[in-house]
């Protein structure tokens, strides 16, 4: 059986972590650490309902002094610190693998189609989920791999994320092996911009259609990076990813319905036929010349 456990990053939530409740009413068994900083005022009630030794302290300003922000200085209420300590986390805990997740996930689903829509069923066997996923990340060298999130569905059974199934972004939910890190970039966003700037030099991310996470809605919670969405609006956030990888990230909206009413808002898109290297399928072979064992033979 694969050694891991999942690290629950928090912050001032100690008497809201959702994805707690989540993990347990979907079947996981497991154990869960609460990853937290040093300047969480809320860190003694995190022991006091989590146990001492399933909540572990890491300092944002060590982390932020070793890594890219992309800007000279800003808020550090991110997760990015988070996301680049639980690697460290992980090995000092003797896990050759981890799950990092935030902590506002509500439930997590399987995605299936009915009667031509797209419809999902709470999971109860969670365990199994994440141990298929594990598998997927080892046989498929992949960096990181993910489930969907809700917002991977817009178009339905028609979107492109259903219809192929798998695709190569990574976000929110990561599932790591503790000896194949990366060093994830920028203060916020960070999550976009890591997965397309080393996708970009040929490392792997997927995110899996078939099952998702639900997550509270963002910006309407106390804690977690909230206070940072409401000041800086989700322009300054989507172009972090655009300055580390400007040749196939742009800023771009999403968004519409509403009672036929369109509400958009601002967003990142990822030119993916310019983001990542791509296999050519075997019908866009050139006819005439080519190389073969160190000779240059006529094709056919």
């Amino acid at each position: 059986m694969r050694d891991y456990a999942v690290l629950i990053m928090t912050h001032g939530r100690a008497d809201n972590v959702k994805t707690d409740k989540a993990l347990r009413e979907c079947g996981y068994t497991g154990k869960v650490y609460y990853i937290i900083d040093t300047d969480d005022e809320q860190g003694e009630r995190y022991k006091e309902k989590y146990g001492a030794d399933n909540v572990i302290e890491f300092d944002k300003k060590e982390y932020e002094a070793k890594m890219d922000t992309g800007d000279a200085g800003g808020s550090m209420k991110c997760v990015v610190f988070a996301r680049n300590a639980c690697y460290d986390i992980a090995r000092r805990l003797g896990l050759p693998y981890f799950v990092e997740a935030d902590d506002d996930y509500t439930t997590f689903s399987y995605r299936y189609e009915e009667d031509g829509q797209l419809k999902q069923l709470p999971i109860k066997s969670l365990n199994d989920c994440f141990g298929i996923m594990f598998d997927f990340l080892d046989e498929s060298g992949a960096t990181a791999v993910a489930p969907a999130q809700g917002g991977d569905f817009i178009g339905g059974i028609g979107g492109n994320v259903w219809k192929n199934k798998l695709v190569r972004k990574c976000m929110n939910l990561f599932f790591c092996k503790t000896d194949n890190p990366i060093d994830f970039v920028g203060r916020i966003n960070e999550d976009v911009t890591s997965y397309a700037y080393y996708g970009s030099l040929g490392k792997l991310f997927f995110t899996h259609a078939e099952w998702m996470l639900n997550q509270a809605p963002t910006q309407k919670q106390a804690g977690g990076m909230t206070e940072t969405y409401l000041e800086s609006g989700t322009y300054l956030k989507s172009f972090y990813s655009v300055m580390w990888n400007p040749s196939c990230v742009k800023i771009s909206a999403m968004g519409g319905g509403g009672a036929g009413h369109v509400h958009n808002r601002i967003h990142h898109q990822v030119e993916w036929d310019r983001c990542v290297p791509q296999i050519l399928n075997e019908k866009w072979k050139r006819k005439g010349d080519h190389i073969a064992s160190g000779k240059t033979e006529k094709g056919i």
